[in-house]
């Protein structure tokens, strides 16, 4: 008899489909696959049947017979519903790693957020032309020059962008970096805020520069997929042009990575409970190590339901 799966996962999101619709076919793949897995056979008990006795006449024959209210076809499948709770969305134009959690699996995600990690994205740029909604599939406002435009100047704006965002990860961590406890954190790698703050990138860079065309790599806390887009906005128009953003693909979810992320084709019982097994050792240890030092009656609660809100 199979038994419901409980931990958390991730599955690879493609470009065009809204993330609830990726949790429903993980939730139905699911339930298809433990509703045919045998059942325990139905119980039995003890009925008195008519049956032909001597001389012709009908007596009662006491006789084991299962009990058909506990029958497969009277009851119905016995898995109708699965508790998934959706980690950090990604938007419907966005692609990549999307972390889910099921059964207790919800409570990890809550545990999860607490953490305030940072996500990973392979962002893609146009030169060249503005759209009202930054991307380039938008409404096309503006087309301008870009053969001024180097790699080096790309690279000045990004090392502006970073070190604005630097100082602004010291001012929300609320740290007093002179102290022995900032030292011991930053060793940990735990400077970061842990509470609600903008947007802020930890690191960014450029991975292919082939005018018009380019892409980052950007490392963010608490963003938005269309405050990414927006970026490559604003990077456009600190180069004297403009530009798009062609495309936003998570790479890293905290811990989560590409490489565990299962493709739709791995959508099944056996696959899903593979990857929670193999991802359960590293969610505990970032739990325990960034969270283990806190009182965990200080910290937020989440429902599954809301979590990642701002990412929608």
């Amino acid at each position: 008899m199979a038994a419901v799966p409980a931990g958390l996962f991730a599955v690879y999101k493609p470009a065009g489909v809204a993330w609830g619709s990726v949790r429903a076919a993980v939730e139905t793949r699911l339930l298809c696959d433990l509703n045919a897995a045998p059942r325990r056979p139905p119980p039995q008990h003890v009925r008195f049947l008519p049956a032909p006795g001597r001389d012709g006449a009908t007596e009662l024959v006491p006789t084991v017979v299962p009990v058909l209210a506990e029958h497969p076809l009277v009851r119905g499948p016995r898995f109708r519903r699965l508790k998934i709770g959706a980690g950090h969305r990604l938007d419907v134009k966005a692609s990549g790693v999307f972390v889910l959690g099921i059964s207790h699996g919800n409570k990890l995600l809550t545990d999860l957020y607490n953490c305030h990690l940072s996500r990973a994205y392979t962002v893609g740029g146009l030169f060249g032309k503005a759209t009202d909604d930054f991307s380039d599939t938008g409404k096309l406002v503006e087309k301008t020059t870009f053969d001024h435009i180097t790699r080096e100047k790309l690279e000045r704006v990004l090392a502006v962008i970073q070190g604005t965002n630097h100082k602004a990860l010291l001012m929300y961590s609320n740290i007093d970096m002179k102290t022995q406890e900032a030292y011991e954190l930053a060793v940990r790698g735990l400077i970061r805020p842990m509470g609600k703050s903008p947007p802020i990138i930890t690191a960014v860079r450029c991975l292919q520069f082939a005018p018009p065309e380019f892409q980052l790599e950007i490392h963010c806390l608490h963003e938005t997929q269309q405050y990414l887009r927006k970026i490559v906005h604003e990077i456009g128009l600190e180069l004297k042009s403009s530009a798009v953003c062609t495309q936003v693909r998570r790479t890293r979810d905290g811990v989560f990575t590409l490489d565990d992320a299962l493709l739709r084709s791995q959508w099944n019982l056996q696959n899903i409970r593979s990857a929670i097994w193999s991802c359960q050792f590293k969610v505990q240890a970032e739990i325990e190590r960034t969270l283990g030092h806190q009182d965990d009656s200080d910290l937020p609660q989440l429902d599954v339901e809301t979590a990642g809100a701002a990412d929608s």
